[in-house]
C-alpha cells in the first residue's frame, strides 16, 4: 500500500522543537540542532507513528517560510552530514520522512529574486499576501518550474518520501501538474501534499494532480462541534468529508504549526474526543508535534503570533512533564487501532445519527470490515469504538487526570 494507506505522521517544527533563534538572531547562531531530533525518533516509533513531517529545514532568514537557499540545511540546525545521519537513523526504525517545500515565494534577499520574482505591470516585485519581507515566484517562468524539479529531484535522491507544499493554494495547478509530473519519471511513488485551506478539495486534487491536500474544514468542524457542544456541525462536515474520500484521501489533523492547539480549545477531554475522530474517520491522519501530550498554545497577533504554537522540545522524552503520559497512552492504543485497521484510510463513512451532544458513525468497506464510533460530550466525554467482536476502545472522563 502507499503512504496515503498507511502512513500516520508526526509533524515537528524542527527551527522551534530543537531552540533555534528564530526572532532577533545576532551574532553566529550556527548549531549542529537537528541531532538532537534524533533522541525523539524511538518516542515517535512507540508512539505508533510510520512518519515524520518536517517543517522548513533549509537555509532562511527567521521563521523558515523565508528560505534563502532550497540545497542547504538551515546552519541553525546543522550541515549535510547531519542530515544523512538523521536520515540512516530514520531508516533504521522504518520512519519515512517528508519535507516542507516552500515554491510559492521565497525571502526577499534570496540571490535570485530579480530572475525569479513575480512582478506586476509595472514592473514591481510582488509580495506575498502583503508581507514584503517575502516575494512572490513567477510561476510562469520556466526556470522557477526548474528550480523546483531541482530541488525535489536533490531531496529525494537522499532519501526523503515525500513533500509538503505551502501555500500550494496560490500557486498555479498546471504549475504543480508541470513540475510533479518531471519528478514522477526518477520518483513514480513521492508523495506530494499540498497546503489547501479554502474551497473544493477535490476538485483542487484532480486539476493540481498532487496526491492530497489539507482538510482544515474537518479540523475546524472537529474543534468546533466539541467546544460548542453543536454535532450537528461535525455532521454537516462528516458528509462532505465522505464526499471527497471517494476520489482521493485527505490529510487529516487537529493541529498543525499554525493554529491554536486542540487541549487549548476544548481541554484534554475533549481532545481525547478529537484524536478519536482523527484515527476513525477516512484519510491520512497527522498528530502535531506535543498534542499527544496535551500541550497548550494559542495562535497569536503581531511578528511573534505563532511562536506559542512551536515550542522547545527538552532533550529527550525524558525531559517532558509528567501531567501529559496519560493522553500519550491514549493516543498509542488510537493508533495501534488504527495501524490494525489500515482499511480505515479509504473506508465509507456513515453517520447513523446525532444530537448536540452525541453522535454515533460507521465506517467501513467492501470487503466486511467496520468500526461504530459513539461519541458524547455531556454530561462526560465519552468515545466508544466496536468491531465485529465487541468494543475495541472505551473512554470516559470530565477533566484532565491529576
Amino acid at each position: 500500500m502507499s503512504l496515503l494507506d498507511n502512513a500516520i505522521w508526526w509533524h515537528v517544527y524542527p527551527l522551534g522543537a530543537m531552540g533555534a533563534p528564530i526572532h532577533d538572531r545576532s551574532g553566529d547562531d550556527a548549531g549542529h540542532r537537528l541531532p538532537r531530533l534524533e533522541a525523539w525518533l524511538d518516542y515517535v516509533v512507540e508512539l505508533g507513528c510510520s512518519g515524520l513531517l518536517l517543517g522548513p529545514i533549509f537555509e532562511s532568514v527567521a521563521h523558515g517560510y523565508d528560505t534563502l537557499d532550497h540545497f542547504r540545511i538551515d546552519a541553525r540546525l546543522g550541515d549535510d552530514a547531519d542530515f544523512d545521519h538523521f536520515m540512516a537513523a530514520c531508516r533504521e526504525r522504518g520512519l519515512s520522512v517528508m519535507l516542507d517545500g516552500v515554491f510559492n515565494h521565497v525571502a526577499a534577499s534570496h540571490p535570485r529574486v530579480e530572475e525569479l520574482a513575480e512582478r506586476d505591470e509595472h514592473g514591481n516585485v510582488q509580495c506575498w499576501e502583503g508581507h514584503c519581507q517575502l516575494t512572490n515566484l513567477d510561476h510562469s517562468k520556466p526556470e522557477v518550474a526548474q528550480l523546483v524539479v531541482d530541488v525535489m529531484l536533490h531531496w529525494l535522491r537522499r532519501g526523503i518520501a515525500g513533500w509538503r507544499l505551502d501555500v500550494a493554494y496560490d500557486v498555479p495547478r498546471s504549475f504543480w501538474r508541470k513540475v510533479t509530473r518531471r519528478v514522477r519519471e526518477e520518483f513514480p511513488d513521492a508523495l506530494f501534499l499540498g497546503e489547501v485551506i479554502h474551497g473544493d478539495y477535490a476538485r483542487f486534487v484532480y486539476t493540481s494532480k498532487l496526491d492530497t491536500v489539507t482538510e482544515y474544514e474537518l479540523w475546524k468542524a472537529t474543534w468546533s462541534s466539541i467546544k460548542e457542544r453543536n454535532f450537528w456541525e461535525l455532521d454537516w462536515t462528516l458528509g462532505r468529508h465522505a464526499k471527497m474520500c471517494e476520489t482521493f484521501v485527505p490529510q487529516t489533523f487537529i493541529g498543525n504549526h499554525d493554529v491554536t492547539r486542540v487541549a487549548s480549545q476544548v481541554g484534554g477531554a475533549g481532545a481525547i474526543v478529537a484524536a478519536a475522530i482523527l484515527f476513525t474517520v477516512p484519510g491520512m491522519p497527522s498528530i502535531y508535534y506535543g498534542d499527544e501530550q496535551g500541550f497548550r498554545g494559542l495562535k497569536g497577533e503581531g511578528e511573534r503570533h505563532d511562536d506559542d504554537l512551536r515550542p522547545e522540545l527538552p532533550e529527550s522524552p525524558d525531559g517532558l512533564l509528567p501531567y501529559g503520559w496519560w493522553m500519550f497512552n491514549l493516543y498509542r492504543v488510537l493508533i495501534a487501532l488504527r495501524r490494525r485497521n489500515p482499511w480505515l484510510a479509504r473506508g465509507k463513512l456513515e453517520v447513523l445519527a446525532k444530537s448536540n451532544t452525541a453522535i454515533y458513525y460507521k465506517i467501513s468497506d467492501d470487503a466486511g470490515n467496520y468500526l461504530h464510533v459513539h461519541l458524547e460530550t455531556e454530561p462526560r466525554m465519552l468515545v466508544i469504538i466496536s468491531q465485529h467482536d465487541g468494543e475495541v476502545f472505551r473512554w470516559e472522563g470530565e477533566s484532565d487526570p491529576p
